[in-house]
């Protein structure tokens, strides 16, 4: 895979004899809005052409794997060998991509009437899927989820499905609600056999807790709860992971951060997500949502409390579009799909800028009342700048939220940085 960065005079007829690849395909992989617009500034990606490699007098597998940063039992495969000591001169071998590492993949999804095709389409990417989510009431009840044919889905694709318990009224955070069930040993009895029986008749395996803006007194509550709970729910073989907003450091205030425990979600979960994005927020001056900078700083202060093969890196597939001038309490932004941003960006004939210190890309444009926007959203460079940190700080893996928004361009760009791990089992 290349990432080209479209520059004035570019079409995809030249781009098309530059790298070898068919127009069609270049227009597949993007889903390009308009394939006869490119704009400025614009992220393609350019699939890579199969290498091929003419065997010279002299050369074995063995150099020509060393060679090509591969392995023998690589090229055996790719070329169907029957003797690995036997090439001839002139032959020519069809030479696989370098082995990539093997990380697992979170895929949050919201349930709806194409999340089932959604997941048959995107299977082999994904290690686990989160439909989102069940609403936990303060008596430990469950609001229910029409999520049977979603799991089974997930199951028929080697996808493990995990079912999702959020502090969530009306699809909205409800502090209280997370109050009163951390503060009653009865109602979190309760849940927990709620959730064992709701698994069980699903066919779920795995539990993802996701409680946010707990106060700050609930810390050591929420602590024991999870502890209660991993406890449980290994007895009866099923995993156990968690959702942490953004930490710097064990001391950061915040309704979001304080009863979030880091050293604590790393003992007792099997994995916990870091929620690396929203820095710029809806009712936020515009920015970057999810600034390459902003997720090195929790990265780093993450793994000096939770072991690096218990975390999973988030990632968004969302844009936001600002109507400007920013008036603090006055200005909300419309969130869309980065897909969505990249049509709007064609349809107005305006250039793509990035920030290279948050390795994000945005653009300015102006409606049809004159009224003037900005827009931040992802493309394949800054999905390719981020989703490198799940390799160089050696993560178990990645967290998308959420697959049901469009991002074409998110899926060679794993691939390309590292496979999607399965473990069913």
């Amino acid at each position: 895979m290349n990432i080209h960065i479209v520059q004035k005079g570019d079409t995809l007829w030249a781009l098309s004899r530059k790298y070898g690849v068919s127009i069609n395909r270049i227009v597949e992989v993007n889903q390009l809005p308009d394939p006869n617009i490119l704009l400025i500034g614009q992220a393609l990606v350019i699939p890579s052409v199969a290498k091929t490699h003419v065997v010279s007098p002299g050369e074995s597998l063995w150099l020509i794997s060393r060679r090509y940063n591969t392995t023998i039992q690589a090229i055996v495969e790719a070329n169907n060998l029957k003797n690995i000591n036997i090439i001839n001169v002139g032959q020519v071998l069809s030479i696989p991509a370098a082995a990539k590492p093997i990380k697992e993949v979170n895929a949050y999804i919201l349930i709806g009437s194409t999340a089932q095709s959604i997941v048959q389409n995107l299977g082999r990417y994904l290690t686990y899927l989160c439909p989102a989510s069940y609403e936990v009431r303060s008596d430990g009840s469950l609001i229910n989820l029409d999520d049977q044919a979603l799991v089974s889905r997930a199951i028929s694709e080697d996808i493990v499905p995990c079912m999702v318990i959020t502090n969530f009224l009306n699809k909205k955070v409800s502090t209280e609600i997370g109050h009163a069930i951390l503060q009653n040993i009865t109602a979190q009895d309760s849940l927990i056999e709620n959730v064992l029986a709701m698994m069980k008749s699903k066919g779920y395996r795995g539990l993802h807790v996701n409680f946010e803006s707990l106060l700050p007194e609930d810390r050591d509550s929420f602590n024991r709860f999870l502890e209660k709970v991993a406890l449980r729910l290994h007895t009866q073989g099923f995993i156990v992971s968690s959702a942490l907003h953004p930490k710097v450091s064990a001391t950061q205030k915040g309704l979001l951060y304080e009863a979030h425990d880091y050293a604590a979600h790393g003992r007792f979960m099997d994995f916990t997500v870091l929620m690396t994005y929203e820095w710029g927020w809806v009712g936020g001056p515009p920015s970057a949502i999810s600034p390459l900078n902003k997720i090195k700083e929790v990265l780093d202060y993450a793994v000096t409390e939770i072991p690096r093969q218990k975390i999973m890196m988030g990632t968004l597939f969302y844009a936001r579009d600002w109507t400007l001038p920013y008036v603090q309490g006055r200005t909300y932004a419309k969130t869309t799909s980065s897909h969505e941003a990249v049509a709007l960006a064609v349809r107005h004939r305006t250039s793509i800028q990035y920030d290279n210190l948050a390795q994000s890309p945005f653009f300015r444009y102006k409606d049809e009342q004159g009224q003037e926007h900005e827009v931040w959203f992802e493309d394949a460079r800054s999905a390719k700048a981020k989703l490198n940190l799940v390799n160089e700080y050696n993560l178990r893996g990645v967290a998308h939220w959420e697959i049901g928004t469009a991002f074409p361009q998110i899926w060679p760009v794993q691939e390309d940085t590292f496979r999607a791990a399965k473990i069913f089992g």
